[in-house]
Parts: structure tokens; sequence; C-alpha cells
């Protein structure tokens, strides 16, 4: 008979011991990095990274079967009914253009886009040597700073209307979030603001665009630059009207719905307003808030393009209705690109504000 070697066992546990919590603290990163992989929409990597490290890797790969297998087999089924159905469907422009003819001007676009770039470029060492031989020669007070003056690239056309969404959201933020504490603290004020949020939410773009150009017209005598342009403040401002409602409505929902025993606790406390709005309101009322601005945004981009399309200006809106009214054998798939420029950066803007979400809140809303 064999004596066994209580020392041994030991070594053999503690082996074990430190295997399963080397194990632990690596599941322990990939669960921390998953917030991040769906703040991404790489949620698929996860469970990937959990097979590999052992997990139940069958239960694994039906997840990363569910969230990556059967997106790519649907986009893939679309791609092939829009490149057998496109041709067969006659429009004004010709027949709808396939992936590939998309494609085709997308990479068309961004050539042309490094073009302008690279044209801009030589206009503006011209200028400075130019500049450099009136100084040398003696001759300063000719030297002029000149601004390039060319057709924006496809790329300028897309940060303009970055610039502009953010700037109408920003407002939109400022006015709405202050409101909607004032409504959901007090009946009163919630009583007030309720039949304006009624009477004005329905209200499309297209009708509030003509009201806010006519008063930046009668406010500005004339246009300015960036953005003090008239062009950047009636789109920005047009957003901020149509996207300031669901923050509000959020905010003042999550605000209302605060636990009555903190509020409780706030008065036996004696804490003032400031810091019972700063300490107690925010902190509980975040969730609601976080999901009216990502709201906002989205509603605040659809707002900025059917604005800049109808007002014609510059931005994605207005690139879109120049190819229409272009008519050439390549607008329709220009639009096309434009459409799904709009939906992509669509998409990242929520991912942003998820992203900016998760740094705030403890909640999983995807």
């Amino acid at each position: 008979m064999t004596a066994i070697d209580p020392e041994s066992l030991n070594e053999d546990a503690a082996k074990e011991a430190q295997k399963e919590a080397k194990r632990e603290r690596l599941f322990t990163r990939i669960n921390a990095a998953d917030k991040w992989f769906q703040v991404l929409g790489l949620s698929w990597i996860s469970p990937v990274l959990r097979a590999a490290a052992g997990d139940n890797p069958k239960a694994q790969m039906n997840e990363v079967w569910r969230l990556l297998g059967v997106p790519l087999i649907a986009i893939g089924a679309f791609l092939i009914m829009w490149g057998t159905l496109a041709p067969q469907v006659q429009t004004s422009l010709g027949a709808i253009p396939g992936p590939g003819q998309v494609w085709e001007q997308a990479v068309n676009l961004h050539e042309d886009a490094q073009a302008k770039a690279a044209k801009e470029a030589q206009f503006y060492e011209r200028l400075e040597q130019r500049n450099q031989r009136l100084i040398e020669n003696g001759q300063a007070d000719r030297v002029k700073d000149i601004a390039y003056t060319g057709a924006p690239s496809y790329y300028d056309q897309i940060w303009t209307s970055i610039k502009t969404v953010f700037f109408g959201f920003l407002i939109a933020t400022v006015v709405a979030v202050p409101l909607g504490i004032m409504a959901g603290l007090s009946p009163y004020a919630n009583a007030a603001l309720n039949p304006l949020i009624q009477i004005f939410k329905p209200v499309s773009p297209l009708a509030w665009l003509p009201i806010v150009t006519m008063v930046v017209s009668a406010t500005y005598a004339t246009d300015g630059d960036g953005f003090f342009a008239k062009s950047f403040l009636n789109s920005a401002i047009t957003v901020t009207l149509c996207s300031l409602w669901p923050t509000l409505i959020n905010t003042a929902l999550g605000v209302s719905s605060i636990d009555k025993d903190l509020v409780n606790v706030s008065k036996v406390l004696k804490m003032s307003t400031w810091t019972k709005i700063t300490k107690l309101v925010l902190p509980s009322a975040l969730p609601l808030i976080f999901t009216g601005l990502r709201l906002s945004l989205g509603v605040g981009w659809m707002v900025l393009i059917a604005a800049e399309m109808l007002a014609q200006n510059p931005g994605l809106g207005k690139f879109v209705w120049d190819e229409f009214q272009n008519g050439s054998s390549q607008s329709l798939a220009r639009i096309m690109v434009a459409v799904f420029t709009i939906g992509i950066i669509g998409f990242l803007l929520d991912r942003l504000m998820y992203a900016i979400q998760s740094l705030f809140t403890f909640t999983n809303n995807r």
C-alpha cells in the first residue's frame, strides 16, 4: 500500500487554487471589457473571449452566432436583394444603383475630397509665398489673408452637419435639463410646462425653420462666419427647438420618480435646494436623463438633415438636395452614399451618448 504524502496534496491544492484565482481574474477583466464592447457595437467579442478561456465553449459560440453570425447573414441577404431588385426599379434619374455603383461613388467622393484638400493646401502655400515676397520687398502693407473659397468637399459637409447638430443639441440640453428638474420637483411647474410641451412637441422642423430664419435674419444685419453664420444658426436653432422635448420629458419623469424616502431624508437633513439637486436629484435621475439625451440627439440629427435640405444650408442635407437637382447619372448613387453616411453617423452619435452614459450611470441600457 502506497502512502499519501500530505505535503504533495497541499501543493496540488495550492496550485489548483492559484489556477482558479487566475481564471477568475481573467473573467473579471472580460466582464469589465464587455461594457465597452457593447458601447462600440462589438458585444460578440466577449463570448469569443469567454469561450477561449474555457467557459462553456458551445454556449458561448451560440452567443457569437446570435450576435455576429445572424446580423452578417441578414446584411448579406439585404445586399443580395438590393443588387437583384434595384436595376428593375426605374426612376426619373435612371435605375436605382446597386451596391457596387454606390461603393464606386463613395470612392469617387473620397478621391474628390482628397483632391480638393490638396488644391486648398496649394492655394494657401502660394498665398504664403506671395506674402513672404511682399514682406521681403518692403511691401508689408500689401500682405493679405485670403480665405479659400472653393466648393466644400463631402467631408467638409459632413463636418459642418456634425458641428451644427452638436451645437443645437448643447443648447437644447442647457434649456431642457433645468426645466425638466423644475417640472419634476414642482407640481406647479409641471402644470405650467405640460401644455406648452404638448403643443410644441409635435411641431415639424419644416414649420419652425421659416420662423427661425426670419428671426435670425432680423437679428443679424450681415452674415458672419463660423458659429455666427446665419445658415449655421438657422439650422442649429431649428435642431434645438425640435430636439429639446425628449430630454425635458425624460428629465421630469426621472426627477419625479425619485424614491420618496430619499426626498424625506433630504428634508430631515435640511439640505439646500442646490445640494438636494446635485447630491440627490441628478444622481437618481441620470439614467432617464441620458435616455432623453440619446433620443434628443437622434431627433436632432434627423431634423438637421431636413432643415439643411429645405433652407439650402451647408451640410449633408444640402448635398442630397444639390445631387437631386443635378440629375446626372451618378446623382442617385451619390444620394444613397449620403443616406448610408447619415445612418452610420446617427448610429455613432447614439454610441457616443451611450459611452458617456456608461461613465456616469450604472445602468446597462443598450
